[in-house]
């Protein structure tokens, strides 16, 4: 039996699949690691955990399987975005802890930016907007405030990776120092129409060129092998790499203008593809790299980002000890008819799409004496269904095309109260498919076309398959007056920090 290997690094796990060569899961194993919170606003990873961690869940794997390195036809890694590793290419040293896409500490130098350099000239060149969530201000502090960073930096002694990055230069023993379109294009430092670092935006963030990986296509190539002595132990093909949500795009086989998909994780994530037009937001959403096949032109997507989402279910239970499972979440929040008046806007780290505003911390609003740990429940599951609401309002206008359904991942998909409340507040059908591992089903897909496993895209939206459909039952006044009330809560919320 030949299989696709994934890997699919997470903000706070991560999972290695196998899958077969019809994209069904064979063998699967996940494991967390640890959050790092060292000041308010500061989150970051162990990079030498993460590489533990995959390390170990790809021997697991493949022993559960009874797989060997000769078994697997290529390996696709996706991880999540933004999230950079300051570390040497030679040694694979690593200068500091990962800092993570969440992670504000980039939000003083952005602010001093904005009076600097034009936003439209920004958006315009790396289709992005002034913000902290992206690396490049997360790499300017790092030079400006790790030790010996800078020079190194400039000597070639230290790159500035996303996750794939650090991922496929372990893979393939410090052979493979690169990072695809899709993770490159959150950079903020590449030219999204070029595919190319830009000269301005590096002189601007005054970060090196020769301190960032080399960019390369989504799929359709063989980046290297790994090595013998690695967690294969074997040589097997790394062949394709996309960002978590572009992944997810790909595994939901999004592959022309006007699908979308919405992935529920730690955040919360829609996307819908525009084609090879690269297409420009006017309300507050990003346009970003989708894929990009050998010898095509690039693809794109507007996207709109939730910074919490899956990651306020674990507050709940972790922080306030209110729930012990997001299953007994949902349990609680079926209890109630409705949220009883209680709204969650969870602005931990400020507010992303269509609002983008960093000084938004979290609020609970209308609490009243009838409240409960229920509804509060309720809210919390609601709040994510909300921010969803905003940013499908926010792409039906940029694109001008009306989405009749959206297709659903990940794993809080599998909250019925979240689902049917989506379904409710958007006033179509969410719908998801059989395989809701489509971060790393969209991995293993670019991994197979590499390897020419599949002929082509057609071939990959042909084996789609839809498990569940909640439909819509919500009238039209109720819906406008619980956005109503989304949005005063919102308001609430800025102005804070």
């Amino acid at each position: 039996m030949k299989y696709l290997g994934a890997i699919d690094q997470g903000t706070t796990s991560t999972r290695f699949i196998l899958f077969d060569t019809d994209g069904n899961i064979v063998s699967s194993c996940q494991k967390e690691h640890k959050q790092f919170f060292p000041k308010p606003g500061w989150v970051e990873h162990d990079p030498y955990e993460i590489w533990d961690n995959t390390a170990e869940l790809i021997i697991r794997t493949m022993r559960t399987a009874g797989a060997e390195a000769s078994d697997i036809l290529g390996v696709g890694i996706t991880n999540q975005r933004e999230t950079v590793i300051p570390f040497n290419p030679k040694t694979g040293k690593v200068w500091y802890n990962a800092v993570v896409w969440q992670d504000l500490r980039g939000a003083a130098l952005i602010e001093s930016l904005k009076q600097k350099y034009p936003a439209d000239k920004l958006r315009e060149k790396s289709g992005l907007v002034f913000s902290p969530y992206f690396s490049a201000s997360k790499i300017a502090w790092l030079l400006d405030n790790v030790q010996g960073l800078r020079q190194a930096a400039e000597n070639g002694d230290a790159v500035f990776g996303t996750i794939d990055t650090w991922l496929t230069w372990n893979l393939t023993g410090g052979k493979c120092l690169v990072t695809d379109v899709s993770n490159a294009s959150r950079y903020m430092l590449m030219d999204i129409r070029t595919l190319k670092w830009d000269k301005e935006l590096l002189e601007t963030f005054n970060i090196p060129e020769k301190a960032l990986p080399e960019i390369v296509d989504s799929t359709g190539s063989i980046y290297g092998y790994t090595e013998q002595s690695g967690p294969f132990r074997g040589k097997v093909p790394v062949c394709g790499i996309l960002g978590d949500q572009q992944a997810a795009l790909f595994g939901q086989a999004c592959f022309t203008a006007g699908l979308g998909k919405c992935t529920y994780g730690t955040g919360c994530f829609l996307l819908m593809n525009t084609g090879t037009r690269l297409c420009y937001s006017e309300n507050g959403l990003l346009s970003t790299v989708a894929f990009k096949k050998k010898g095509e032109k690039a693809v794109y997507a507007l996207e709109g980002s939730i910074a919490v989402a899956g990651s306020l279910v674990q507050w709940l239970r972790d922080n306030l000890k209110m729930v012990s499972t997001a299953q007994e979440l949902d349990a609680f929040a079926e209890e109630v008819d409705d949220c009883g008046g209680v709204y969650i806007v969870p602005a931990f780290a400020g507010l992303f799409a269509p609002y983008w505003r960093s000084d938004a911390r979290g609020v609970i609003a209308g609490l009243t004496g009838y409240s409960n740990r229920n509804h509060i429940c309720r809210a919390a599951l609601e709040s994510t269904a909300f921010q969803a609401f905003d940013i499908f309002k926010a792409i039906e206008k940029d694109s001008g095309i009306q989405m009749t359904a959206l297709k659903v991942d990940g794993g809080l998909t599998n909250s019925r109260p979240l689902m049917k409340f989506q379904a409710d507040i958007l006033g179509i059908p969410v719908v998801r498919p059989a395989v809701i591992e489509t971060t790393a089903l969209g991995a293993a897909y670019a991994a197979g076309i590499s390897v020419n496993v599949f002929r082509d895209l057609d071939e990959l939206s042909s084996g789609w398959k839809e498990e569940t459909r909640w439909e819509p039952c919500m009238g039209e006044q109720d819906r406008r007056n619980k956005v109503s009330l989304w949005k005063k809560a919102v308001e609430r919320t800025l102005n804070w920090a």
